[in-house]
């Protein structure tokens, strides 16, 4: 197990890393804006489920590999850059396509969890970051390497989970207020639409292994 003292240590210091706005704050404004906060919140559980498999791919000595092949690193890094921006054009295509509430049909809601998921797991700078800190916070005298790889990173996703549930709640109820005008609403969504585009643009050209 993790010692207590370094388990504290790593939950402050990930309490304010997620504390600064960051891509994944930017892609959870951008759905938020654009489908509700119904959305924006499915979005967020996709998004958290998605850089689970990240952790496991950590804790067992797979994501340093990733992280180090720039070949990997790059299809990563280009794939999850093309998904965000389809998923800004899909958003400013079907930017009248939700309720005046800003509500997301019921039917969609396994495909909001699968597209949050897909953000979520091709991140390349989530697998840096799992590398490049976890281990910083390992008491690798009290064994269970990948055990206490998991929990940090569980931690990690326990918090991230709550701070992006907030963002995605305050910008789903500012929708809301402004979805009492159809011509809003669809300018909210064209709006979150071209974050998601942006976001996916940055990643692109400004994501590296460093």
């Amino acid at each position: 197990m993790v010692p207590f003292t370094n388990l504290l240590a790593f939950a402050l210091a990930s309490l304010v890393l997620i504390a600064i706005p960051g891509p994944s704050v930017l892609f959870v404004i951008g759905r938020s804006l654009a489908l509700g906060r119904k959305g924006g919140l499915l979005s967020v559980l996709g998004n958290a489920l998605g850089m689970v498999p990240q952790i496991v791919a950590v804790a067992m000595g797979v994501g340093i590999v990733v992280a180090q092949s720039m070949v990997l690193f790059t299809i990563i890094k280009f794939a999850g850059a093309a998904y965000l921006a389809y998923l800004g054009i899909q958003a400013i295509r079907h930017r009248g396509g939700t309720t005046t509430a800003g509500r997301v049909p019921p039917s969609s809601t396994s495909r909001m969890l699968r597209e949050g998921f897909l953000v979520g797991a091709t991140n390349p700078k989530s697998i840096v970051f799992f590398v490049a800190v976890l281990p910083q916070f390992v008491d690798y005298q009290a064994g269970g390497i990948p055990l206490q790889l998991a929990t940090l990173g569980a931690v990690f996703l326990v918090i991230a989970l709550v701070s992006d549930s907030i963002w995605a709640l305050a910008a789903g109820t500012a929708r809301q207020w402004f979805a009492r005008s159809p011509k809003r609403v669809s300018a909210l969504s064209a709006a979150g639409g071209v974050m998601m585009i942006g976001l996916g643009g940055t990643l692109a050209l400004t994501g590296s292994k460093s």
